[in-house]
């Protein structure tokens, strides 16, 4: 069994970027997207606790012209936070998947994700031949 390191300590310089020259998913690997995470979800939920206080004061201030607009406008926001929130539980479960040892192989095969697709979406839990075996089956799913 591997020693359980601390992230947190681990040093990354400023323009740090995961190598496929190292070793898979090493400490400064996970280090570093666990960090690329953490500030995501810190983004995330600043901007959807600007959005909350936006809706809330846009509220205050109608009037009867401007209602059809703010509730087409209310709707969409709502649809961005329920959207946000959904990203922030998978944000949640790879920041779990760090803490367990399982971040970075697809949840189908076991094999590495890459490192590359992992810096495009930390939240991914598919290889890409994983993920493209399942956009297959679901287009064939509905074309039946």
């Amino acid at each position: 069994m591997t020693e359980k390191v601390d992230l947190d300590e681990i040093e990354l310089e400023p323009d740090y970027r995961p190598s496929n020259d190292e070793p898979y998913m090493n400490p400064k690997q996970l280090a570093f997207f666990r960090r690329k995470l953490l500030d995501w979800r810190n983004q995330i939920v600043e901007d959807t606790t600007h959005t909350r206080q936006h809706m809330n004061d846009s509220e205050n201030q109608a009037d009867e012209l401007d209602r059809a607009s703010q509730e087409s406008d209310r709707y969409t926001e709502l649809r961005t936070v329920e959207r946000e929130q959904r990203l922030l539980n998978k944000i949640d479960a790879a920041l779990r998947r760090i803490e367990n040892g399982e971040f970075g192989y697809c949840e189908v095969t076991g094999e590495p994700i890459g490192v590359r697709r992992l810096e495009a979406r930390p939240v991914a839990t598919l290889s890409i031949e994983a993920k493209e075996a399942q956009e297959r089956q679901e287009r064939q799913m509905a074309e039946d």
